[in-house]
C-alpha cells in the first residue's frame, strides 16, 4: 500500500496551494481530485475573481490578502504568467449599508490608500454609472482579479515539480482516521497518510460525516454581457466593482481573454443544493436577477454572450473552516470559503503547509476555528 506524508483530498484553489506548499517543503504529497483540476462542477472555475484588500467582511482578514499578493506574485514569476490583474475596484453602496460601512472599516483600521467619491464624482470618474445621490464609491487603488483555471494549473505544475503525485479523475470515497495516521479509500485505490487536508468545497460534508459545522452549498450564476460604449469598460478605465442596491451585492469584472464584462449577484437566491444533483443550466429568472444591476449600468444591459453556474460553500456565519478535526487531529480541514475565498488561495496554502509541517502557522486563522461552532 502506497504510503505518504499527506494526502491532499480537492485540487481546487485550495488544495492545489496547498499541493505546491507541501511540495516545495519537500514532503511526499499526493493530491486527489475527483474531476479534473479546474472542473466546472465546484467553486475553481470561471474565468476570473475578485482580489481586493479593504474587505467588508471583518477587517480580520486584511492581513490575510495583504500576503496573498506577495505570493501571487511569487506564484507568477515561477510559471511565467501573469495571474493578477490590478484595476482598482470600486465598492458602492449607501453610507449606512454593510458594503461601504465594513469597507471603511477595514480601510481606516489597517491604514489602507483609499479614496471616497460622492455619487456625482464616481459618475464623472465612471460615466458607465447611474446612481442615486446618496450613494459613495469607495476606491480601492490595489484592487482587481486574479484568473481562475491558469492559477490552479500552475500551482499543480509547481507541485509536481517539486516531487507531488497528482491525481485527477479519482474520487475520494472514505477518509478513515487511525491511530496515528490515515486511510484514504478511492474509487480505485487505498493509499495512508501520517496526515490528510480535505479542502474538497461542496463535498466535504460527505467525505466528513461527523464536522462539528453545518456547511450549505449554494448555487450561484455569472453572466458575461456585451457592453454597450465597450471602451467604457475596458480594464484600463473601468474598475472591478462591487455595488450593493435595492437588488442585492451585485460584482462585475472587466472582460478579459475574449469574454464579456462579467456580472453576477453575490449569493444569487442563496439556494441550497445538492453539490451531485443540482441544475447547472441558467435559466430567465437567473439572468433577471443578474440583470438588475442594469438600473445602475445601463449599458451593461448587453447581449449575454455565456453564463455558468458555481457553487459556494457556506458556513453558519460566513466565515472559513481552517483547522484540525474534533478527535482527528491528523486531518486538516481546510476553506468553506463561503463565496469570497478564492483570493486568499496561495496564503491558505502556506497555512496548510505550515500546519502540516510545524503544527502551527504564524499566520492568525482564531476566527476560522471550528470551536466557534458549539
Amino acid at each position: 500500500m502506497a504510503r505518504f506524508d499527506v494526502v491532499i483530498c480537492g485540487l481546487g484553489a485550495m488544495g492545489s496551494a496547498a499541493a505546491w506548499q507541501l511540495a516545495r517543503r519537500g514532503r511526499r504529497v499526493l493530491g486527489l481530485e475527483r474531476l479534473a483540476p479546474g472542473h466546472d462542477r465546484g467553486s475553481s472555475h470561471g474565468r476570473t475573481r475578485i482580489i481586493r484588500l479593504g474587505y467588508f467582511e471583518h477587517p480580520s482578514y486584511v492581513p490575510l490578502v495583504r500576503h496573498a499578493y506577495a505570493l501571487w506574485r511569487e506564484l507568477e514569476g515561477r510559471c511565467r504568467r501573469r495571474l493578477l490583474h490590478v484595476t482598482g475596484i470600486a465598492e458602492i453602496g449607501s453610507r449606512g449599508g454593510e458594503l461601504v460601512r465594513g469597507t471603511l472599516a477595514s480601510m481606516e483600521l489597517h491604514g489602507l490608500e483609499h479614496e471616497v467619491l460622492s455619487a456625482p464624482e464616481a459618475m464623472r470618474r465612471f460615466p458607465v454609472f447611474t446612481l442615486p445621490p446618496d450613494y459613495l464609491a469607495v476606491l480601492q487603488p490595489d484592487g482587481g482579479f486574479v484568473e481562475v483555471e491558469p492559477s490552479i494549473t500552475a500551482s499543480l505544475a509547481l507541485a509536481a515539480a517539486a516531487g507531488a503525485q497528482i491525481r485527477s479523475n479519482e474520487a475520494v470515497r472514505a477518509i478513515e482516521p487511525r491511530a496515528g495516521f490515515v486511510r484514504i479509500v478511492t474509487e480505485r485505490s487505498v493509499v495512508e497518510a501520517e496526515q490528510a487536508v480535505v479542502a474538497a468545497g461542496p463535498w466535504t460534508s460527505s467525505l466528513l460525516p461527523h464536522l462539528p459545522v453545518p456547511l450549505r452549498a449554494t448555487r450561484q450564476v455569472a453572466g458575461w454581457f456585451d457592453c454597450a460604449d465597450a471602451h467604457l469598460f475596458a480594464a484600463d478605465r473601468f474598475p472591478v466593482f462591487m455595488l450593493q442596491s435595492r437588488h442585492g451585492l451585485h460584482y462585475g469584472i472587466p472582460p478579459h481573454g475574449g469574454a464579456g464584462l462579467k456580472i453576477a449577484r453575490h449569493h444569487h437566491r442563496d439556494e441550497s443544493v445538492d453539490p451531485d444533483e443540482h441544475d447547472r443550466t441558467v435559466g430567465a429568472e437567473d439572468e433577471a436577477l443578474i440583470r438588475a444591476i442594469a438600473e445602475h449600468i445601463p449599458g451593461a444591459n448587453g447581449r449575454l454572450i455565456a453564463a455558468g453556474t458555481c457553487l459556494y460553500t457556506m458556513t453558519p456565519d460566513g466565515d472559513f473552516v481552517i483547522d484540525r478535526l474534533p478527535g482527528s487531529p491528523q486531518i486538516i480541514v481546510v476553506s468553506a470559503c463561503s463565496g469570497h475565498g478564492f483570493k486568499f488561495a496561495p496564503v491558505i496554502g502556506e497555512i496548510v503547509a505550515e500546519l502540516v509541517t510545524g503544527g502551527s502557522t504564524r499566520h492568525d486563522i482564531s476566527r476560522f476555528r471550528l470551536d466557534r461552532f458549539r
